[in-house]
This record gives structure tokens, C-alpha cells and sequence, in this order.
């Protein structure tokens, strides 16, 4: 599997990177800041708005010790250790108040891009690759992980919140070296035990990349293939709301945001159910 940009992994981030976290954090904080109480529920969620706000505090301060070298088990990447872990976490931490998670929100990630720079700057005291929830990742992967994981949630919050959320094309390119390394770790074996398929996704007017099924394995690569099974063409954020479990693929090809064509078109609808979002 081969990431979307290959750069030195203890080098700067690639370009705009850290700006999407930091930008991302404090869009979070300012939606939390025009909040007049946590209480309210967040849709399709058993959270409330504390609860969510809370879970992105300490998932901030989970990556940034990451980044920094520090070891922090956090279930095995299964979606059901996944959470029991972030049950485990909410309720050994009290803190609900917009204000203060706003704020250890947007330091969090501060501290997490320092811990980044750090590295860049002392290679030698790199150390092994951080051990995430989804297995080890250099830190350019662990940051994009880690604004993958505030997108998807800011958007969870913005819902609660009856307000426009922060996830945009940019953005999205962003996230995709998570998104392609943390394709294999969160596909459904029962969905793909028996498939043999090659698919390559466009996202529109950005990437492309090369998705292969077969005898259980998914194997990601950047460079797709030049006769896929399937081609499907998807506007960006459709996909990523998609791949995070925050929106109905049905819906997203009856709105014309999904695209398919190839030698074996019927196979672009089961693309999503291959995959549990992570």
C-alpha cells in the first residue's frame, strides 16, 4: 500500500497540513463558544454535545502524547474496543462545559503540531513509528488521522448545532493518507470474504486511488489501475462523510454525487458497506 505523497516521514508536514488542524480546531471552538448549553444531542449519536466535545479533548491530547513518542494503548482497532475505550475515557473525565473543551481543544492540537516539529527538528530522537488505534503510523499519516478525526466530528457538532460545518475540498485531500492506510485496518471481513474486485475512486477534481479485493485482503494503492472493475466518481466531502459513517451513499448517488462506470458498474454500491468507519 503506498500513501498518497511519499515525503521523509520525520520532515515538516506536507504543505497546508498544519493550518487544516489548527484552522479545524479553532472552527471547533468557535462553534462551541456560540453553544448555550452541552446538554443537546448530537444526531445519529448517543452523545450529547459535551460528551462529543469532550471525546475530541482527549482524542487531541491521545495524538498529541502519540506524536510526542509517549505509549498510549487505546483498544486494538476494533470499532467495538474502539468504544470501550471512549467509554472508558468519557467517564473517568467529568469535563463538560463548552468554554474550557474549546479551549484544551485548540491547545491540544498546538501541542501535538510542537511534539510534530520537534521530531522534524531532532530526527535522531525519532523513535519508532507511533502506535495508534489503528496500528503504527508516521506522524505525517498521525496528523492527518488526527484531522480526519476533527472533521468528522466538528461535523457531528455543527449538526447538533444547527450550523454550517468546516469540512471542505481542502481539507479532504488532507485527510487521504489516513484515509488510504486506514482502509485495509477497517475493512469488513465478513463483507470481503468473498470478493474479488479491483475499484478505483476519483474524488472530483482531486485524487485517485486504487482499491483491490481478493481472498480476503484489501490492498490501497495511490496509482489506480487502468481498467478497474468499477470506477466511481465522488465529489469530495460526499466521500468523506461517507467513509466516516455520516452520510447514506443511497442518498449521495440519488443527489448525483456519485458516479459509476466500468466493466462491472453494479459492484460501486457495495463499495461502502466493504468498510466500517473508523
Amino acid at each position: 500500500m503506498q500513501p498518497t505523497a511519499r515525503q521523509d516521514i520525520h520532515g515538516p508536514l506536507p504543505a497546508g497540513l498544519a493550518r487544516a488542524i489548527r484552522e479545524t480546531a479553532g472552527d471547533i471552538a468557535t462553534l462551541l463558544h456560540s453553544a448555550s448549553g452541552t446538554a443537546v444531542p448530537v444526531p445519529d449519536s448517543e452523545w450529547t454535545l459535551g460528551e462529543a466535545a469532550a471525546h475530541l479533548a482527549l482524542a487531541n491530547e491521545l495524538m498529541a502524547d502519540l506524536a510526542a513518542g509517549h505509549e498510549r494503548p487505546y483498544g486494538d482497532g476494533t470499532p467495538q474496543s474502539l468504544a470501550a475505550a471512549n467509554a472508558q475515557a468519557l467517564a473517568t473525565f467529568g469535563q463538560r462545559d463548552a468554554q474550557p473543551l474549546a479551549s484544551m481543544i485548540t491547545e491540544q492540537a498546538d501541542v501535538f503540531l510542537d511534539a510534530v516539529d520537534r521530531v522534524a527538528r531532532h530526527e535522531s530522537a525519532a523513535g519508532p513509528p507511533p502506535l495508534t488505534p489503528l496500528g503504527p503510523m508516521d506522524r505525517h499519516v498521525l496528523a492527518s488521522y488526527l484531522l480526519t478525526h476533527m472533521l468528522g466530528h466538528g461535523y457531528d457538532l455543527a449538526r447538533a448545532l444547527k450550523r454550517p460545518h468546516m469540512i471542505d475540498r481542502d481539507r479532504v485531500a488532507l485527510c487521504m493518507p489516513f484515509m488510504l492506510s486506514a482502509m485495509p485496518r477497517v475493512a469488513d471481513t465478513d463483507a470481503i470474504a468473498d470478493l474479488t474486485a479491483c475499484y478505483t475512486i476519483r474524488l472530483r477534481g482531486g485524487a485517485a486511488f486504487d482499491v483491490s479485493l481478493r481472498d480476503g485482503a484489501v490492498n490501497v494503492s495511490s496509482t489506480p489501475r487502468e481498467r478497474p472493475d468499477c470506477t466511481i466518481l465522488i465529489e469530495p466531502v460526499t466521500f468523506l462523510l461517507i467513509a466516516l459513517g455520516r452520510r447514506n451513499p443511497w442518498r449521495a448517488i440519488g443527489q448525483g454525487q456519485i458516479l459509476a462506470w466500468g466493466r462491472k458498474p453494479w459492484l460501486a454500491p457495495r463499495f461502502p458497506a466493504l468498510f466500517t468507519a473508523p
